[in-house]
């Protein structure tokens, strides 16, 4: 009871006017510090411990989801005042779908009803000029809810200062899979005639011919004899080439001696080349192509995994950060120590990033001369 009573004067006292304003202040003070330093412009969330907060306090569980959400919107205002341009939250993973019927029901009604939240923060949004957009599979989604997710991108989608990226309903592997699956559709298109240019394997394909053109003159040539030998290896030389090189031109091309045009129209269909395929290939058909890379990555609750979050774009240079406090607990008082540490980290590497140059350079200047 004591506790129960001094958490009531605390609340009274943070709650009062000239405490109030205060506090502003210094928040203001403090994000404008934060400014003159490096900020990340890419910010993950993994938003866990609603249900926990709701069970330590004794409150309902749909409260302890509204209370996460005034901490989103608390946490969106500072990250897009200090000059971040991109926050990713997770917000419904694919593996719920796998809870019960009245267990997901309830978690995509309680979507739809956050969702109309967020656009209540229409302030919010048009002040940082931010753009909703939501990643995952929508197919997934109920039309009502799917039909407010397409009203909410619209209405913000000539917002072009910042962007706020819902995961919902998503998972890394299926991002993965589906980035994997439209980049095989995308090289299993034949090229147009413009787009075929002396690739390696053009090339390649052209000195092929070539050299079963001249293969095929010496094999003419040698077939005139009347000797037996000299058929077999005929024979064999043809049957040869036509293993080696399946997609070679015709057998009787080969033997006519002519020279295969590979930019003809009649031609095979060229394809882009397989080898081609790199990372930077397969991120642009990710759900966060063109944005910035992850540089922070931030989970609360005390639980240290990403579960299935994020695993494409967490590369070398992301920090990732597990915090013991819960998601409604989480405001700048426990997001400035993180910046601050991210600030002291990116300064360090800089730093020994132009020490490895500046030494690098000596060593070129100490060989030229």
């Amino acid at each position: 009871m004591p506790s129960m009573h001094l958490s009531q004067l605390r609340r009274w006292i943070l709650q009062s006017p000239p405490v109030e304003w205060a506090i502003l202040h210094l928040r203001e003070l403090l994000i404008g510090a934060l400014r003159q330093g490096p900020i990340p412009q890419h910010v993950a969330f993994v938003m866990d411990g609603n249900r926990r907060f709701a069970k330590s306090h004794r409150i309902e569980t749909v409260e302890g989801h509204n209370l996460g959400f005034e901490a989103l919107a608390r946490v969106l205002e500072v990250c897009y005042k200090s000059g971040v341009k991109v926050v990713t939250v997770y917000a419904f993973s694919i593996e719920n779908f796998k809870r019960s019927k009245y267990e997901v029901d309830g978690l995509m009604d309680m979507a739809k009803v956050k969702l109309a939240q967020l656009l209540q923060h229409g302030d919010l949004l048009d002040r940082y000029g931010v753009s909703i957009r939501v990643l995952g599979q929508r197919e997934l989604i109920k039309p009502e809810l799917l039909a407010d997710i397409e009203r909410a991108t619209k209405m913000t989608s000539r917002n072009g200062n910042a962007i706020l990226n819902v995961c919902f309903p998503y998972t890394s592997h299926e991002e993965i899979t589906t980035a994997i699956r439209n980049t095989v559709t995308d090289y299993s298109k034949p090229l147009p005639m413009q787009q075929r240019t002396f690739s390696e394997s053009h090339i390649k394909h052209t000195l092929q011919s070539r050299h079963l053109s001249v293969a095929a003159e010496r094999i003419r040539e040698r077939s005139r004899s009347p000797s037996s030998r000299g058929a077999s290896d005929v024979e064999d030389s043809t049957s040869s080439s036509t293993t080696l090189h399946p997609d070679s031109p015709p057998e009787d091309t080969l033997m006519s001696g002519k020279e295969v045009d590979v930019s003809d129209d009649t031609s095979p269909n060229l394809y882009p080349d397989p080898e081609s395929i790199t990372p930077a290939v397969l991120n642009a058909h990710m759900y966060t192509a063109g944005l910035p890379p992850l540089e922070l990555l931030i989970r609360t609750s005390g639980v240290e995994r990403l579960s299935d979050f994020m695993l494409w774009q967490s590369h070398e240079n992301t920090e990732i950060v597990f915090l013991k406090c819960l998601w409604p607990e989480f405001d700048l008082w426990q997001f400035l120590p993180v910046l601050v540490e991210w600030q002291w980290r990116r300064k360090k590497n800089e730093e020994q990033e132009r020490a490895i140059r500046s030494v690098e350079a000596s060593d070129v200047r100490a060989k030229s001369s």
